[in-house]
Parts: C-alpha cells; structure tokens; sequence
C-alpha cells in the first residue's frame, strides 16, 4: 500500500469522526427539517433506487477511483487504480467484467484520482486521468494525461498487469493552482467546450471549482482560473471524491463516499459556469466501502458508481419516469 493511500485512509477515519461530531451537534436542527425535507424529496426526486448489476472481480482492480463510460465503443467503461499501480486503464463492461488492461504509454501513476473523457467533431474519443491527488499538499505541479482512447477487441481480454495491451503516447497537461496548493479527486471535460473542471476535496469548508481553458499550452505548466465555490448538503460540505458531467453539457453529477450529487443548469442560463449556483439534489447510491467514482450514460438516463475496494460492487441508478400532474 502506497503512502498516499495509507494518507487517505487516515483522511477517511479522520472524516467518519467529523462526520459523526457533527451530526450529534446538528441532530435537532436536522431533525426537525426532516417533515419537509421529505415532502421536498417526494416531490422533486429524479433518480430511483440503487441497484447492484455486476461486480468488478479482477484482482488487477483493487482501488477503483475513477469511472467514464465511452462515447465511442457501446457498453465499454473504463476506470483505473488510485496511487500505488502503475499506469494503466481498465477497459470493462456494465456488469463490471473486465474486457482489457492498457497501459498508458509515457505516463505515470503518482496519484490517479479521476478520469474523463472527450469526443472530438471528427469523432475521436480521448481519455483524460487526472494525476491530481496531493494528500500532504506536497506537489506543486499536477499533471492530467491525455490519451485516445484504445480501442477494446476480443483480444484485450487476456491482457493483465504483466502484458498489458498499450494506448498511444499520453499528451501531458501540467497545471498549478492560482492560489495555495489542493487535494483533488473529481475532474471532468466540458463536451461541448473542450474545457477541463477540477474540484478540490476539502475536509473543511467548500470545494474549489478550478477551470482550465481548452487553450492550454502543453509546453509549459498552465495556471487554472477559479470559478465557484461549491458544497453538496452533506458533513463535510466539500469532500468531493469524483464527478461527470452529462453529454448535453447541462448536468453534473459529483460524489463523496457515501451518496452522488447533481446539479442541473438552468434552461436561461447563457453560462455554463452558472450551474455552480445551482442547489445539489441528493442521489443516493447504496452502501460503498469508500466511494470514489461516479459517471453517467451517454444518453444521461442512467448513473453508475463503483467504490475503492476488491470485489467492488458496480452500481446503477436510474432516472425516474415521472408523470406529468
């Protein structure tokens, strides 16, 4: 086990402890919301149950900390392990069954926390892992690795750890923050701008929703733009440990390690970054022994999630069919 995941792992004891301080301290306020919250939730739910549809039962995947579903290869997802493996990419199905190990070429996983995707006009795919971890708050650069998206074949499903199948060579994306250094787990690429989001995961105040323009220069380490602040209705308020955003470009969807939260932009919106305004709803995503991954279908009916553990139950959620009144 790595130093950053033990660092985690302390961070996640740390966090439960918080958590429970809390919500001993705020039992009555929240206790007496709960008539209307509930009544707000009957009326306004948009998502049903969770339901456990497959398990990820290859021992290569032990930790998996980010989650993408492809927008060029049907039932294909593709997620991969936090800090502590080496660089590779995991190519499985909706049932978690792995289809293919790739091993990224000219990158290298320090502390991989997530992973989006991008789908150019031509109708290229491209990855993006997110090598954005910073436990200790030791780094000072980060690195995003862009890469196309391999293709996944019959053949890819007897490569392993050991002989891998490969990916093109990785396009490396350097950044720094504007103002102190962060720890961040939840990245995700605008689908229809090009633009890359990064969220910091904060155990005490709100998240840092940071922007890197589409524009950015490869030669030299690019400087981010902070949007928002941003907090999901949870104890912490920014203790985000992954994210999506729709194909449409009009809804996010983040996660800590219990339930998924989304946010929806407003049809008079003329900015995307006003969706950061917008109050979260709750998506609960069953029991996960340290959820880190979330992401949506293409048509964005559907959510799944998967959890940093072997034998990691994979997840789906299903958007209500509601009646209109």
């Amino acid at each position: 086990m790595s130093k950053e995941t033990i660092t985690k792992k302390f961070a996640f004891v740390i966090f439960l402890f918080i958590a429970a301080g809390l919500f001993s301290a705020c039992s009555a306020v929240l206790s007496s919301q709960t008539a209307n919250d509930n009544s707000a939730k009957k009326k306004t739910a948009r998502w049903g149950n969770p339901e456990i549809v497959g398990t990820i039962k290859t021992d290569e995947i032990t930790e998996s900390s980010g989650l993408v579903v492809s927008k060029c290869q049907p039932n294909v997802f593709w997620t991969h392990n936090d800090s502590g493996d080496g660089a590779f990419i995991f190519a499985l199905n909706e049932k978690g069954e792995k289809l293919g190990t790739f091993k990224v070429e000219d990158a290298k996983n320090r502390d991989w926390e997530d992973i989006g995707t991008f789908k150019t006009a031509n109708g290229e795919c491209f990855l993006y892992l997110g090598d954005i971890g910073n436990n200790v708050r030791v780094r000072d650069e980060s690195i995003i690795y862009r890469v196309k998206e391999p293709t996944v074949t019959e053949a890819d499903k007897s490569s392993n750890n050991k002989n891998p199948s490969k990916t093109e060579d990785a396009q490396k994306i350097r950044f720094e923050y504007p103002d102190i250094r962060h720890d961040a787990e939840t990245l995700f690429v605008h689908p229809n701008t090009g633009d890359i989001y990064i969220l910091t995961k904060r155990l005490s105040g709100a998240s840092g929703v940071y922007k890197l323009s589409k524009n950015y220069d490869v030669r030299k380490t690019n400087p981010l733009e902070k949007i928002a602040d941003f907090t999901v209705p949870a104890i912490p308020n920014g203790f985000l440990t992954g994210g999506d955003i729709s194909s449409d470009g009009k809804r996010v969807v983040v996660c800590d390690y219990f339930n998924a939260y989304e946010i929806i932009l407003p049809e008079t919106a003329k900015n995307f970054d006003e969706i950061w305004k917008q109050k979260p709803s709750i998506i609960q995503l069953g029991k996960r022994e340290q959820g880190e991954a979330v992401a949506y279908s293409i048509d964005g009916e559907t959510i799944y999630a998967t959890s940093e553990s072997r034998n990691s139950p994979f997840i789906k959620v299903e958007k209500l069919k509601l009646k209109e009144p």
